[in-house]
Formats: structure tokens, sequence, C-alpha cells
């Protein structure tokens, strides 16, 4: 059987559907170390309280499978003997988690699948890999396939890079399934060591406002910044050979060897390594309890992304701006890959609907763009239950 494709009607092959497993999968929030972990980095995410839902049931044929998205109304039919990648970016994730699950040699059959998703896509918050996690995890407890939580993080990293080309590191993922319930992590992506950090706020909460703007240059201009990286670090091995990744390089090394790199390498690496200082200082402020000093760290973290690593977009500057001069507000910045999406804001909760007014305000006067506004709670990593 071919790789089928439908859309916009419940599937007839469905009709019957009795779930037997339900799986919730969050996306993600990364409050300080963007685009570090591809670099063998630091980051500080966490799950949020916004999820997709699977619902899963054994179909009783030896391969065929049938995923239908309620959200998106669209449906995927495929045979896990016969498959190859589609011209349809969400189906690839799905092809993709099948794929590196057959490459470890797990066997899976047919099987039916629904899902509805709480998460925007295009905003920051790892819709893709809630995707992605939230589908292994599901075939993971369907079939007993016997795969750990990073087992299950690490393959779906893999049918991001494999089946979409989306080089990403494993923050989305790792965060996505191993977070805990009020806490944030701090990640070393280098060793995947996870120190779990209770999420103190005081009267302070996390607010996402969503520029509804997702720029064309997103996905090209990510894997264009990740060769800016490897770059750097070929150049930097010739003297030092004992690097592997901008995680080996020191400050002194970089202005050292500032002449010999090409392009914007050292404008990328010089970002990378104060990037990693901010994650390590805001841990120490967030377990002191030092919400002014975390926050200007957040706003230390946008200016590098705006004029050193250049991913950010007028929007997402408009909104940390626009924040600057709120006294209740300690901290903004844009995050994700970057060209649009959310910024995260560290602010008082009881200010929260004052300001999301204000703040759309101005931003539809300024771009004739509707902002919407997301308050998230750090919560558990992918869940399960039996129907």
């Amino acid at each position: 059987m071919d790789t089928i494709h439908t859309s916009e009607k419940f599937p007839e092959e469905l009709k019957n559907f009795t779930p037997t497993l339900k799986v919730g999968s969050p996306g993600r929030i990364n409050l300080i170390g963007e685009h570090t972990d591809y670099n063998n980095g630091f980051v500080m995410p966490t799950a949020i309280d916004k999820k997709i839902f699977f619902e899963f049931s054994e179909n009783n044929t030896n391969s065929t499978c049938r995923v239908y998205s309620a959200t998106y109304e669209a449906y995927l039919e495929f045979d896990s003997n016969n498959f190859s990648k589609s011209d349809k970016a969400w189906e690839n994730y799905i092809l993709g988690v099948v794929s590196e699950i057959q490459k470890k040699d797990k066997k899976i059959k047919g099987f039916d699948c629904i899902l509805k998703s709480e998460l925007s896509t295009g905003a920051g918050i790892s819709s893709s890999a809630a995707l992605e996690c939230g589908f292994a995890s599901g075939l993971n407890t369907l079939f007993q396939l016997d795969l750990s939580k990073i087992e299950i993080a690490q393959l779906s990293q893999k049918a991001e890079h494999n089946f979409v080309g989306n080089n990403c590191g494993i923050m989305d993922q790792f965060a996505s399934v191993l977070s805990k319930k009020d806490h944030i992590i701090l990640l070393d992506c280098e060793s995947l060591q996870a120190n779990y950090i209770p999420a103190d706020f005081k009267n302070c909460k996390l607010l996402l406002l969503n520029t509804n703007v997702s720029h064309s240059l997103a996905d090209s201009e990510y894997n264009t910044r990740r060769k800016e990286c490897e770059s750097a670090v070929s150049i930097l091995k010739n003297t030092h050979p004992e690097i592997n990744s901008l995680r080996d390089v020191t400050f002194e090394m970089l202005e050292n060897e500032k002449n010999k790199l090409k392009g914007k390498s050292y404008q990328r690496s010089l970002y990378v390594l104060r990037e990693n200082d901010r994650v390590q200082k805001a841990t120490e402020a967030i377990k002191a309890g030092k919400l002014t000093e975390f926050g200007n760290l957040m706003y230390g973290s946008h200016e590098g992304l705006q004029y050193d690593y250049e991913v950010s977009c007028k929007e997402l500057d408009f909104l940390v701006e626009f924040s600057k001069d709120k006294s209740y507000i300690y901290g903004s910045r844009m995050m994700g890959g970057g060209f649009g999406g959310c910024t995260i804001n560290l602010i008082e909760a009881d200010k929260i609907e004052e300001y999301t007014k204000e703040a759309a305000k101005a931003y539809f006067e300024e771009f004739q763009i509707k902002l919407d506004a997301i308050a998230v709670t750090p919560s558990a990593g992918t869940e399960i239950e039996y129907l």
C-alpha cells in the first residue's frame, strides 16, 4: 500500500474508533538559552500546561497505520512496511517517528490514532516536538517497545533531522518528555544531565505574547546559523584539537582566533558563549529569588539574539522594547528559533490583563496584526493514561 492522503473529512475507516490509550504531550517554553542546544550548551526549558492529545488503538492489521488530526482535519494512512517522505510537513513528523522506531529493530503493527492540539504552530512553543514525542510515547506504550524516556526524546529529534530536515538540538524533545511539574530544567545539552529547579517566581507568572508572524527566513536561517557555528569550530580545532563544539571554546580562544573566522562565525560564536554564561547566571538568580537580576539576563539574551545572532524580527523587537518601561515586567525576550513566534515575559500576575490589552493595542497600531497572549505554567512532561 502506498502512502495515502485525504483531507477535510473524517475518514470512514475511523468511524468505529475506540481508543485504548490516551497521551498528553506538552509544548515547551525556554526561559533562557536560545540556539545553544545544538552547540552542546546550556538551556533552561520546561513543559507547559498546553498539549497535543492523542488517542490510540491497535486495528488488527499487520501494518496499516491511520492518523487523523481533528485540529486540522487532515488524514494520513500508510503501510509501516512501505512508506517514504511526504510533501506535507506534519506527516513527516509522524512518518519520521515510525522510521526511527524501526531503526531500533522495534516492531509495531497496525494502529489507529486521532490527535487534537491546543498548541499554536509557529509560536515557538515547539508543537513539532510535542507531536513527535507524544506520538512516539503512544506507540511505545501501545506496542510495549520498552523505550526509555530519553530514548523517546532522542529518536524524536532524529525523526526531525532525517524526515523533516530541521537539524534541531535536543532541548525541545527533552523538555516535552522529561519535564517535572512546577520545575524548570537546567539542561546540559552535551551530557544530557538535567537539574530540576523549583519554578518559584513569587508574585510573577510567565506570559507569552504571540506575534502571529512567521517569516519565511526561519527554517533556512536556522540551518545557516548552525553551519556558521560549525565553521567556527572547524577552524578553531586546527589550533585547539580538543575542541568538538562551541561548548569547549573559551572567550580567550575565540578572541585569539578571531581573525581566522569566516563571515559572521565570530559574531555567532560570541553570542553562544555569552548566552551559556547568561544561563549559568540565570540559574543562580532564580535559586536566590533575584527576579530583577534574572529579568536583566532575559533582556541581555534578546539583545544578543537581535544583534549578534540576528534571528529576531521587528515584531519581536517591538514587543521587547515595549515592555522595558513597565516596572511590573522583570524581563522579556524572543523565544524559539526566531523570525516570529512569541516573546516570553516575566510579569507580575495581577498586571497580566492590563498589560496584555495595552500591548495588543500598541502592536496592532504598529503592525495591523492581532496579538495573542498565553499565560503558561511549568508542567509535567508526556503523560499516558489507559482507557
